[in-house]
């Protein structure tokens, strides 16, 4: 299928980055433009953490190592731990994915490092980093970039004493905020007016990792780039839409964290939602962030709250038959996780889009951990072939958008089985990625989402507006099930998650038929 004259090898795609970095304007939050010699200070708080150890300093080596960062960047990590940067790059460097021949950089990448450690509540701590800071910056201007890879604990103290004494003087300075943002819609409202009072929006940059996929940020090509699917893109085509996110692990000793969010904070109240907002929102004027934001904004205000009857919640259970020493423990058996706990490790969903194009199609969100698979997809389900004249052998059409692993996209469609017979057959059109683009690099999403902030990029990250209205949707939901200690049903660790969420789904117009499965083609 690829060719010689097509194929997009992985230099020409840095190639390319390289010159939308070169001539990109960063968005004038002090007047300031991009300056590739204007010195860029990144500073990781909670530099100490998992976060910071396996995606942040990582992602940084990646960027710098393929020449898109400016050549004027210099890194700086924070946290409380007694750390240096010794250290850190020991933590760091089994997930690093640093080739031999790359030593020479990555030792230039270490040597741009720097690490101050300190309180998050203590302001004159924040004071020494800023001289620190200042140590490498022009009097003229400097730009400031601080990613708060911080517990939510200490959230208010540290944005509070950022911008009492580490904003850039003659430069702009941008917050990446990663989740959670908040609990709840009121917890969320008093983080989101707290940031509010110290910076504008257009400096803060909330991070959602699932907005940098590479399928994900595919929605809007497919959808408004291709007539095809523009005409059956509504409720008179489209029976139903699922969006899923599988994860064949359970919580891997980590259940005392996962036990303080669950599921439905943890993946749905934001991966699923916000996809889900780019499936079905209208046309954008632009594709100005705001354009697009504001579009995902008013689908997401057509949605009414959840109520206990929309919801399947599960806890995983062990099994007993199962090979694998960890699939024969339970959550509740996680010696992490309180006793009794009533937290879903699964959920199902089904959301009604109150709006002329969707009104009465089901969006059923699943999402759940040591399932069956490792998979995360938007698939939609067409409506049953009208005037059938198979004796009702046609399945319905299915257009499969394949987040990960092994980003694709496919069309399940009736055809002809080959030779004499007249028989039918279900088979796919299909655009895998690891085919079709043999030779291309996809980057990490925290590669294209960090890249975005250096640009002044807001279009792949949440805006205020759009938390708001997502807690409102999940919110009255979280709160009765913590209240009123609604009970999840036990599924088997590998299995599909409940019985009950395969009824749920039925009644909502999405057939599974059971009969198909899409095969990952071969890559050679």
């Amino acid at each position: 299928m690829a060719n010689s004259t097509r194929e997009t090898t992985t230099e020409q795609s840095l190639a390319f980055i390289r010159q939308s970095l070169k001539s990109a304007t960063m968005d004038h939050l002090e007047g300031t433009h991009f300056d590739g010699s204007i010195p860029h200070i990144f500073v990781i708080l909670g530099a100490s953490g998992d976060l910071a150890k396996k995606k942040i300093y990582p992602t940084l080596w990646w960027l710098f190592r393929d020449n898109l960062l400016p050549k004027t960047t210099t890194f700086f990590g924070y946290s409380r731990s007694k750390l240096t940067v010794k250290s850190i790059r020991e933590n760091c460097h089994k997930y690093m994915n640093v080739k031999p021949e790359e030593a020479g950089k990555y030792e230039e990448f270490w040597s741009l490092n720097h690490y101050v450690s300190g309180k998050y509540d203590v302001r004159r701590d924040f004071e020494l980093l800023n001289q620190e800071l200042e140590k490498f910056e022009k009097p003229a201007a400097a730009h400031r970039l601080f990613y708060l890879a911080l517990p939510p604990s200490v959230f208010e103290e540290s944005t509070s004493h950022i911008r009492s004494t580490c904003m850039a003087g003659k430069g702009w300075t941008r917050i990446i905020i990663e989740k959670p943002f908040g609990r709840d819609a009121a917890s969320s409202e008093q983080l989101s007016n707290h940031l509010a009072s110290l910076f504008k929006e257009e400096q803060m940059y909330r991070i959602d990792h699932y907005l940098g996929k590479e399928m994900v940020q595919n929605l809007m090509t497919l959808r408004f780039g291709n007539r095809i699917f523009s005409p059956t893109w509504n409720r008179d085509s489209v029976a139903s839409v699922q969006i899923s996110f599988k994860e064949p692990f359970g919580t891997q000793g980590r259940g005392g964290y996962f036990d303080e969010f669950g599921i439905i904070r943890d993946v749905m109240q934001n991966h699923l939602l916000q996809i889900l907002s780019l499936v079905a929102m209208e046309k954008p004027a632009s594709c100005h962030p705001d354009d697009i934001r504001d579009e995902k904004v008013k689908v997401l205000r057509c949605i009414s709250p959840l109520e206990l009857d929309d919801v399947v919640l599960g806890q995983y259970v062990g099994n007993p038959n199962s090979d694998v020493p960890d699939a024969r423990m339970g959550y509740l058996d996680d010696p992490t996780v309180p006793a009794g706990s009533n937290t879903p490790t699964y959920a199902m969903a089904v959301v009604k889009i109150n709006n002329e194009r969707w009104d009465d199609v089901p969006f059923i969100l699943r999402c759940g951990k040591a399932l069956n698979e490792r998979k995360a997809e938007v698939r939609i389900q067409y409506r049953d072939v009208p005037g059938d004249i198979f004796d009702g052998k046609p399945k319905r059409n299915e257009l499969v958008i394949r987040l990960q692993p092994g980003e694709a996209i496919y069309i399940k469609m009736m055809t002809k089985s080959p030779g004499i017979t007249f028989d039918m057959e279900e088979t796919e059109l299909d655009l895998t990625y690891g085919s079709r683009y043999k030779e291309l690099k996809l980057p990490d999403a925290y590669e294209r989402l960090i890249l975005d902030v250096f640009c002044g990029s807001q279009m792949h990250f949440v805006r205020s507006d759009e938390l708001a209205e997502a807690w409102r949707i999940f919110t009255p939901l979280l709160h009765r099930i913590e209240k009123e200690n609604i009970q999840p049903i036990p599924y088997e660790y590998g299995s599909r998650g409940p019985k009950e969420a395969n009824e749920k789904a039925k009644e909502n117009n999405f057939k599974y038929y059971g009969s198909y499965k899409w095969v990952k083609p071969d890559h050679q």
